[in-house]
């Protein structure tokens, strides 16, 4: 029935437990709320009494005012006329109950003129005076009577609900019934009081009740706090450490696990306990029987469980668990299996791979050609290979691990001779022994970290033969040496020759750079003084086939004077070319690099030569891509494509083609220009650029030039960072490349062309 109820209750419990934040959140307002039902339902309760007591005191009053007119009609009628105030006293306390005079309320009976002829009740004697002298308000009940019903009259600062009744309109009296407000309202006040006591006392309470139920609610959170904390910490110090935590209920057969024995093995956490079943089912068949054990433990057979199981992980593998265990008695709740498990697994691993390693070591020492043992620090064999035995001469039925080092030295064949070898002071130990049979032994021990000793023998008689070889070849040596003296001397006395043609030879290479140097300032100084009669033989030819100062005379004269002039055109280009190498060698240009656009200075140089080309009815295809932008000196990049132009021009036949393509590749300007000349032969390739340099072939003989024209173009790509390439063959043509960085993002980026490998010459 327990666990029924508990079954049936659990759903309606959890779903409390997640009511239970807005409960919580909800209990301040359900106090509030009910105080404010309490304190309105007071409010109108009490205010519903006062307006009770008020009309109880109006009817109260009425009746009393009506009894007293009707004792004085009562007395008119029995012949007997009321004249001074104690009549009318006797009268009215004849017809007034005891309790009328309650209250603080007061009796008058005034006549026609509205004089008090009679009192009953109150503090103060009004006999005699007029009822408006005392009180405010009470013209109309002394008019009207009954028919005004109860109305409030005020005396001074108080007020007072009165009622009045006429005897007769013969007898002419006028009964009032006074009472003041604070006598009618004083009960009600009272129970007001008592009222807001009570509800202050009981919202008192009741806010203390919450300030202490939300404090006890703040420290159960913080216990909670404390808890969940102090768990999660050793959740996680179980979860770093590969462990869990059991608790199995042997009368139950329940078991609980810690959040890191589901981590253990892979599966989600769950906040209940687990079945025997369920982890039954989990563990290796061929391990412990979980149910044997929960039989043994129940009947006190056995005090706690320390075991290796198997227990399958989600991943479908067996992860290898130590469940160490301890019987816990719980009265009441029957016994407990309390402990841990820790995760085996990768110290099996590591175990098996120490087995591996140490049946590979083993292997390994008996695979070695030298002897070894190993000692403990208790100089007790811990290991040793069959080498060893075999040189020591060791029978291995007499050998067993653990025996004493002297016990081993005391079966060993004793050697011939023993030398001990010298060594540092680390410990080591080395000794070389003769044994029977002849061979030499080295023996080198040295000690391990744990104290024990390591003894390797290796068999050195090949190398003692070797060392016997050795010391004849000294001798053989030192005989040698004396020879090899005589022709150090000889090699010193080469070196020193040798090191005497090298400062010959860097003497005259200063000689021949100062050279260089001077021919580039006399050829720079000798263009300078060509330039100036050159200038006057141009300028006389051309005002001479001008004719400014009349005709010549023969027409020979004009052929010579346009053959005067073109050669000192000629002459003057070459000395151009002169001055502009000779300052490119000197280092004396200096580029003016500024944001240029290759396009239109293309087709200014196609322009400049359009007239050569038409002359020799040479076509020329321009392939210039757009937005050409690089930093580099305009007047440098203009000559090189002159001088580029040019060439092709001059080294084309006549109806030949010259192609000129520009675009940008990458970060790098590529101009090409191609034309179907004569062509270069390849031997004449390497030579071609350098300085006077031209290539001689049938068809340029015809073509005269300084040969200057590449060397300046080329020397001129180099100082912007460049190349100029040139490939070439007879009678096909020649195509030169010029490769220049951009350098700058002056332009927009231009596409990128076609792969250079696809060009057709």
């Amino acid at each position: 029935m327990t666990g029924l109820a508990r079954f049936l209750a659990e759903p309606a419990f959890k779903r409390l437990l997640a009511l239970e934040p807005w409960l919580k959140r909800s209990i301040p307002v359900l106090i509030l709320v009910f105080l404010a039902v309490v304190f309105t339902a007071r409010a109108i309760a009490l205010m519903n009494d006062r307006e009770a007591a008020g009309e109880q005191a109006r009817i109260f009053l009425s009746l009393m005012a009506d009894a007293g007119a009707g004792a004085l009609r009562e007395a008119g009628r029995n012949d007997f006329t009321p004249q001074t105030p104690g009549d009318f006293d006797r009268v009215l306390s004849r017809a007034l109950p005891t309790e009328a005079l309650a209250d603080a309320r007061m009796f008058l009976i005034a006549d026609t003129n509205g004089t008090v002829v009679g009192q009953r009740g109150g503090g103060l004697d009004m006999v005699g005076d007029a009822v408006r002298t005392h009180f405010d308000g009470v013209q109309p009940l002394m008019m009207f009577g009954a028919d005004a019903g109860v109305l409030q009259v005020t005396m001074g600062d108080r007020v007072f609900l009165g009622a009045a009744a006429l005897t007769s309109a013969e007898a002419g009296f006028l009964m009032l019934a006074l009472q003041p407000s604070e006598a009618i309202y004083a009960t009600w006040r009272q129970r007001a009081s008592m009222n807001v006591a009570l509800f202050v006392a009981m919202a008192s309470i009741l806010l203390i009740l919450l300030y202490a139920y939300f404090g006890q609610v703040a420290r159960a959170h913080e216990a909670d706090l404390v808890y969940c904390e102090t768990h999660k910490r050793m959740d996680l110090a179980l979860s770093r450490g590969h462990c869990g935590l059991w608790d199995w209920d042997l009368a139950r057969g329940r078991i609980y696990w810690s959040r890191s024995m589901f981590d253990l093995l892979g599966y989600a956490p769950v906040n209940d306990v687990l079945s025997f079943g369920e982890v039954s089912k989990l563990v290796h068949p061929e391990d412990a029987d979980l149910f044997d054990l929960a039989e043994r433990a129940a009947a006190m057979e056995i005090k706690g469980v320390d075991r290796i199981l198997r227990m399958r992980h989600a991943e479908g593998h067996y992860v290898r668990l130590r469940i160490r265990t301890e019987l816990a008695e719980h009265p009441g709740h029957g016994n407990h299996l309390i402990g841990i498990a820790v995760d085996m697994t990768e110290q099996h691993r590591l175990t098996e791979l120490s087995q591996i390693a140490s049946q590979n070591l083993k292997a390994a020492i008996e695979s070695t050609s030298e002897s070894f043992a190993l000692w403990d620090k208790q100089e007790r064999l811990v290991l040793c290979n069959r080498k060893f035995m075999e040189i020591n001469g060791i029978d291995e039925n007499r050998i067993r691990t653990g025996m004493k080092r002297a016990d081993v030295d005391a079966i060993m064949r004793a050697p011939v001779t023993e030398r001990r070898i010298p060594q540092g002071g680390d410990g080591a130990v080395t000794l070389e022994r003769q044994i029977a049979d002849g061979r030499w032994l080295q023996i080198n021990e040295r000690s391990t970290p744990s104290g024990g000793t390591i003894s390797v023998g290796a068999d050195i008689t090949q190398l003692k033969l070797q060392e016997e070889r050795l010391i004849d070849s000294e001798r053989r040596l030192m005989a040698s040496i004396q020879d090899l003296s005589v022709a150090q001397r000889a090699e010193h006395e080469k070196a020193q020759a040798l090191k005497d043609m090298n400062r010959k030879f860097l003497e005259a290479k200063d000689r021949a750079e100062a050279a260089s140097k001077a021919k580039t300032e006399f050829l720079a100084n000798v263009s300078h003084e060509l330039r100036t009669p050159l200038n006057a033989i141009l300028g006389f030819s051309e005002m001479m086939q001008q004719r400014m100062f009349g005709p010549l005379g023969s027409e020979r004269y004009d052929e010579y004077i346009a053959d005067i002039h073109d050669s000192g055109a000629f002459l003057l280009n070459v000395i151009d070319d002169i001055l502009e190498m000779s300052k490119i060698e000197a280092g004396r240009v200096v580029l003016e690099r500024e944001c240029i656009d290759l396009a239109p200075l293309i087709g200014e140089v196609v322009h400049m030569v359009s007239l050569q080309a038409g002359a020799k009815a040479i076509a020329i295809e321009e392939d210039i891509a757009p937005q050409m932008h690089i930093h580099a000196d305009r007047r440098a990049m203009k000559q090189i494509l002159i001088n580029l132009v040019t060439n092709a021009v001059k080294f084309t036949d006549r109806d030949g083609h010259i192609r000129i393509r520009a675009k940008l590749d990458g970060e790098t300007a590529r101009v090409m220009i191609a034309d179907d000349g004569c062509g270069i032969p390849h031997e004449a390739l390497k030579r071609l650029g350098r300085p006077f340099e031209q290539v001689a072939n049938q068809f340029s003989k015809t073509h005269g030039g300084s040969g200057l024209g590449l060397a300046i173009s080329r020397s001129l790509a180099e100082l912007h960072g460049g190349t100029v390439s040139i490939r070439s063959k007879p009678g096909e043509g020649t195509v030169v490349v010029v490769r220049i960085p951009v350098e700058c993002g002056c332009g927009p980026d231009a596409d990128v062309a076609e792969d250079a490998a696809s060009e057709v010459v």
